[in-house]
């Protein structure tokens, strides 16, 4: 990715050192079509391939919405449900394949249907004391897919299946009830927040972070023996390329010397 921000169109980025900040604005709702969609995946296809970036910050514009998912009216003119989402899938994140870099979702108002399966896409939310959430999609006579396969291994099954089966709206004190969210922040510190959380994972160890995120995916569908196995044998991309670098070095000298170790990611 480029040095410079993007500021014009319905995908807005701000990046500071190590981190970038992505920012979904599309008025008045931030509902996302085909065209913002394969947008978003570019941005976050950059962000996962620069060197330079260590973490990502997702947000909303303004402060009523996140995100309410997929745009109907574009649908009814026309974008096929089932169209191309570009790369990453809806929301350019869910899908994007070896994103082994950390990406906190900053929660400023709305998130429902797609909106709110973007934001677990996350590896960490952080949600405005106002924002609520629904999975509302049973009265457009369709399925949340990424919710239905995601949502009932992050909370318990039973709420999981009534959030998914009533489409109700719920708030972000019950989400962070159920571990849905890692924090309530009030509206007006939400990206104070995120930026100081973000600064926190760029100052750490981003090989360590992408065999972390690597051997989550791997054990997702693996026996517990498997899942070792993979991570001893070296058979991970990220743990071997962990176990080989200067920085699993450093960690060890600095531990030894006792002082702060300076990760340079290799």
């Amino acid at each position: 990715m480029s040095g410079q921000d993007m500021t014009d169109g319905p995908v807005k980025t701000r990046r500071d050192g190590a981190i970038l900040e992505v920012t979904l604005d599309r008025p008045k709702a931030n509902a996302i079509d085909l065209a913002t969609s394969k947008v978003m995946g570019e941005v976050f296809r950059d962000f996962r391939d620069d060197p330079d970036l260590r973490v990502a910050i997702l947000t909303g514009g303004g402060d009523k919405f996140f995100c309410p998912g997929w745009d109907l009216k574009a649908a009814a003119d026309g974008d096929a449900v089932d169209g191309d989402y570009g790369v990453g899938g809806f929301g350019g994140l869910q899908e994007l394949r070896d994103m082994n870099k950390p990406v906190i979702a900053a929660v400023n108002g709305i998130a429902c249907g797609g909106g709110l399966e973007l934001a677990i896409s996350a590896d960490m939310i952080l949600a405005a004391d106002h924002a609520t959430f629904a999975l509302p999609e049973i009265r457009s006579g369709t399925v949340a897919d990424a919710a239905s396969i995601k949502l009932p291994k992050r909370i318990p099954y039973h709420i999981a299946m009534e959030l998914l089966l009533t489409g109700r709206w719920f708030d972000a004190e019950e989400a962070n009830r159920w571990g849905l969210v890692n924090e309530i922040v009030p509206g007006d510190q939400l990206m104070d927040r995120a930026w100081e959380l973000a600064r926190l994972l760029a100052s750490g160890p981003p090989l360590v972070y992408a065999a972390i995120k690597e051997v989550v995916r791997d054990a997702e569908d693996c026996k517990f023996q498997d899942a070792m196995n993979h991570i001893t044998q070296r058979q991970l991309r990220a743990v071997d390329v962990l176990y080989s670098s200067e920085d699993q070095l450093e960690g060890a000298r600095a531990f030894a010397e006792k002082r702060d170790p300076v990760w340079k990611g290799r």
